[in-house]
């Protein structure tokens, strides 16, 4: 019999790579649910295998729970009502009074068990069949444990295989490892149509922390896997000669990757595409012919995205640091080329670059800068009161806010060659002044707001009239109470028979509601 027991555990643990200890287990769990099945499942049983002979004995066995309380409360039985009242009810069967147990074991306590031997049964074809249950699920948790420790530092990282079924276009791969890992429907290339037995790399997102279902979780869409494949194609990237500052992909179609050079004698550029393009086809033939434009990174956002948007040639490109976008103008007959079929180009180097681009021809451009510029000028002759030429000059200078002019550095402004020093504290002076008012004003609509709060209770008084009537001095309900129908005279949007309407509504909690239904009537 444990020889037998001996020769299953090592089978399974040579079969499936799994310590035997974990066999060894698993068969005690087994032999343990078997012999409790003999019994009618109303007992506990434990089993113990020798790990050297394979010989096993078996144990019934009692968890020690609180006595019943008798009398006065001791310390034992406030510790019984406490493990009673979190479990089931008293069960012969299975549970054991302290004062009972203790008379076998003096110090055995709650939560604890007593034990004696119950033959053992044998290791024959019921044990065999709910041992071999219980060490398919053991052998699979342990499986499982072992991947995690496996590729819990490898999520992150480039993972191959061998596709084995492709299931409601899930692609399962199995890794060199052994692990099982998916690329879900989500993650897989538009129009690629693996075929089991193919190789295929992926990037490795995720583990699955889930009991059940892959615990490997592929992309074959990620930008990181495009990374990580030049990675693998171009030395110079791992030597640190080269570094890759972003990528950007519409799977299977187009992607871009920005690279940087850190040694000025290597070309970032022509090493990623290789001798006659032998690197940039290899990335490209492992992401199903997706066609891969490499470009060079720039610390200056403007030139970085001038060369994002290759082959498009740009013409001119206007900033707009606060709403973190750019106006790119290209000639009217490369339109299309910048944008790309559906959008594409302009797209991948919107998301390479960060910032958000907004294609238009030279004409367009122009038109649209022409435009900001008259608005710019009128709102400086408006609220700085200065002449056409002045504002017009500050205009093209790039200043479009009075808060720009009243805060800039000065030498911004003096850089203006048609302004002298004078004019430039003129500008400054009067533009801190508007923010000024601006802000004084700004304070009083909000105080006057709190005052109309009370106004606006009154039927037929909204924000507009409340306002108006806070301005005329009337500034309470009970204030427009105390007022005759030639005191409202001449306020905009009232006549006498509408005046008299609100002081009345006024004057109604006075009275209580009845007095204002009556009055109404």
């Amino acid at each position: 019999m444990g020889k037998e027991i001996l020769a299953v555990v090592d089978s399974v643990a040579s079969e499936r790579g799994v310590d035997p200890g974990t066999i060894f287990e698993a068969l005690e769990a087994a032999l343990a649910s078997a012999t409790r099945k003999r019994h009618g499942d109303r007992i506990d049983a434990r089993v113990a295998i020798n790990r050297t002979s394979g010989d096993y004995e078996t144990y019934r066995r009692w968890q020690v729970v609180g006595d019943e309380p008798v009398g006065a409360e001791t310390e034992v039985e406030e510790e019984e009502e406490e493990a009673e009242a979190e479990g089931e009810p008293f069960d012969p069967e299975r549970q054991i009074r302290l004062a009972q147990a203790r008379e076998r074991d003096p110090e055995v306590a709650i939560g604890g068990f007593i034990e004696e031997p119950l033959p053992s049964i044998p290791f024959g074809r019921i044990a065999a069949q709910v041992a071999k249950q219980v060490i398919v699920q053991k052998v699979r948790e342990a499986e499982r444990i072992q991947v995690i420790e496996a590729y819990r530092d490898r999520v992150g990282q480039l993972v191959s295989g061998t596709v084995k079924r492709v299931e409601r276009g899930n692609i399962y791969i199995e890794l060199s490892s052994g692990a099982e890992a998916v690329i879900l429907r989500d993650e897989t290339i538009p129009r690629e149509v693996p075929r089991p037995g193919d190789r295929l790399r992926g990037y490795l997102r995720a583990l699955n922390t889930d009991t059940r279902g892959p615990l490997l979780l592929v992309s074959r869409v990620a930008p990181e896997l495009l990374i990580e494949l030049f990675k693998l194609e171009v030395p110079e990237i791992g030597q640190g000669l080269i570094e890759i500052k972003g990528a950007a992909r519409d799977p299977g179609q187009r992607a871009k990757i920005a690279v940087l050079s850190r040694d000025s004698r290597v070309d970032a550029v022509g090493a990623c595409v290789g001798m006659r393009g032998a690197r940039v086809q290899a990335v490209s033939n492992e992401l199903a012919g997706e066609r891969i434009d490499i470009v060079q990174w720039d610390d200056s956002p403007a030139q970085f995205v001038i060369n994002a948007m290759s082959p498009a040639e740009v013409r001119s490109i206007t900033l707009d640091e606060d709403s973190h976008s750019m106006d790119i103008a290209v000639d009217e007959n490369r339109l299309s080329q910048a944008i790309g079929r559906g959008g594409q180009n302009v797209r991948l180097a919107s998301q390479l670059t960060g910032w958000s681009l907004n294609i238009l021809t030279e004409t367009q451009a122009l038109e649209k800068k022409q435009s900001e510029l008259e608005t710019a000028r009128r709102l400086f002759v408006e609220q700085l009161n200065i002449d056409d030429e002045v504002a017009g000059l500050l205009a093209q200078a790039g200043f479009s806010s009075v808060e720009e002019v009243a805060y800039v550095p000065i030498g911004e402004l003096r850089s203006i060659p048609e302004f002298d020093e004078e004019l430039v504290e003129q500008l400054r002076g009067r533009a801190r002044d508007l923010l000024l008012t601006q802000a004084i004003a700004s304070e009083e609509t909000r105080e006057s707001a709190v005052e109309a709060s009370d106004l606006l209770s009154v039927p037929g008084i909204d924000a507009v009239l409340a306002g108006r009537l806070v301005q005329r001095g009337i500034a309470s309900r009970d204030a427009l109470a105390e007022l005759a129908v030639d005191d409202l005279e001449g306020l905009e949007g009232l006549d006498r028979e509408a005046a008299g309407r609100l002081i009345m509504a006024a004057r109604a909690h006075w009275f209580g509601t009845d007095a204002q239904e009556s009055r109404e009537a």
